[in-house]
């Protein structure tokens, strides 16, 4: 009798543990795409390594010449942390009942694991199906995300080579597996402000200029702008001051220069452009001497209907018995690199509760239904195309 919480007869337990042994703090991949390419190429998958700089990335296909459905994520995990604060090693898969412990097991080591394990007994039952299946797995995509996913992208598109559809494999859900799935993401853009002044001794103010105080009123009115309502999938735009700096240190110094890093989360209502010029004119108001470097981290997308969706939610509904939710919250993910070049994409992963903390852990029967929930929407698909 098999078991959900026996390695030996759970394929995608035991390849979740396998990943999780290796330690690939980011960029590392620490040999999990090798192990993930071993599988697919036993399946007839091309596998292509593109490694750049630090960063190692894998595009593997099957098939040509058809629509091209594309499974992403990444083998990359955060730090662990302070080990002594795990009641397990972070990088020894412990299973606790019916919870299996380590870093990564639900950002993402789980779910390419339920990827893998889908797709191979999809092959097994359309050995040549009405489409394409592709993996792009990167190692840069909690690190600062320059050598990943965006550059493997850049290489299928100087190519020609389409996505029509991408599942991206990150922990969308929330209180139970299934229940949300992602399918947009906000875009996020930073401002790195430097406020001139003139430094001078606290005591004789009049030869001195204080940045700070200069800018405190254009700061409040950046907080307080309502830049936007939001839509029917997004939520109002978010401005937040992450970090302020200024001074030597010392008491007696009025600082010559205030810096202030701030961060936009903004929907599809507005353009970073649009942006840009509504800080720049608040700035100009209070007459400060100001520079500002920006940073794009990504544009936002939405998937608002199409097969893709219609697949998932329908595999979600058939696996789990529950209906999704379609919401566009939470942080930025390698989707925002796929979707501007036409594909649909979503996310659909386990629960998030623990990622990137102390005790990452995912439910065991989760990764079970998961793998089940990628293979129904797979099927779906085949029977969408083939009708």
């Amino acid at each position: 009798m098999t078991s959900l919480f026996d390695p030996v007869s759970n394929a995608t337990l035991a390849l979740t543990m396998a990943l999780i042994e290796k330690p690939s703090v980011t960029p590392e991949d620490a040999g999990c795409q090798s192990l993930m390419a071993d599988r697919l190429a036993k399946i007839g998958f091309n596998i292509e390594m593109l490694p750049f700089d630090d960063t190692l990335n894998m595009w593997a296909r099957h098939g040509q010449n058809k629509p091209l459905f594309c499974f992403a994520g990444h083998t990359d995990v955060v730090p662990s942390g302070p080990v002594e604060q795990w009641h397990t090693p972070p990088f020894t898969p412990t299973i606790i009942g019916d919870t299996l412990y380590g870093r990564g097991a639900a950002d993402m080591k789980g779910s390419l694991a339920a990827m893998i394990v889908a797709t191979e007994r999809f092959i097994a039952l359309h050995p040549e199906p009405e489409f394409n299946i592709a993996f792009l797995i990167t190692s840069d995509e909690e690190g600062p995300f320059i050598n990943g996913t965006v550059k493997v992208v850049e290489t299928l598109e100087a190519r020609q080579e389409k996505i029509r559809w991408c599942l991206v494999g990150e922990p969308s859900s929330g209180k139970q597996l299934g229940d949300v799935i992602k399918n947009g993401r906000r875009g996020s853009l930073t401002g790195h402000l430097s406020v001139k002044g003139i430094q001078g001794h606290v005591a004789y103010p009049h030869l001195a200029d204080n940045p700070v105080h200069k800018a405190a009123p254009a700061l409040a009115a950046l907080a307080a702008e309502i830049w936007d309502n939001g839509n029917d999938y997004f939520p109002a735009t978010s401005f937040q001051i992450a970090n302020i700096h200024a001074g030597t240190g010392a008491s007696n110094v009025i600082p010559g220069e205030l810096k202030v890093m701030f961060n936009f989360r903004y929907s599809t209502e507005l353009t970073a452009e649009q942006l840009q010029s509504r800080v720049y004119a608040i700035l100009d108001k209070f007459g400060l001497n100001y520079q500002i470097d920006w940073t794009y981290n990504g544009l936002p997308f939405l998937t608002d209907s199409g097969d893709l969706v219609e697949a998932t939610v329908a595999a979600v509904e058939k696996v789990r018995g529950i209906t999704p939710r379609l919401e566009t919250t939470g942080g930025t993910s390698d989707g925002r690199f796929i979707a501007p070049t036409g594909a649909q994409v979503i996310e659909l992963g386990p629960c998030n509760a623990t990622i990137h903390k102390i005790n990452e852990c995912v439910s065991i029967p989760d990764l079970t239904q998961l793998t089940d929930v990628y293979l129904q929407l797979l099927v779906n698909l085949q029977q969408r195309l083939s009708a």
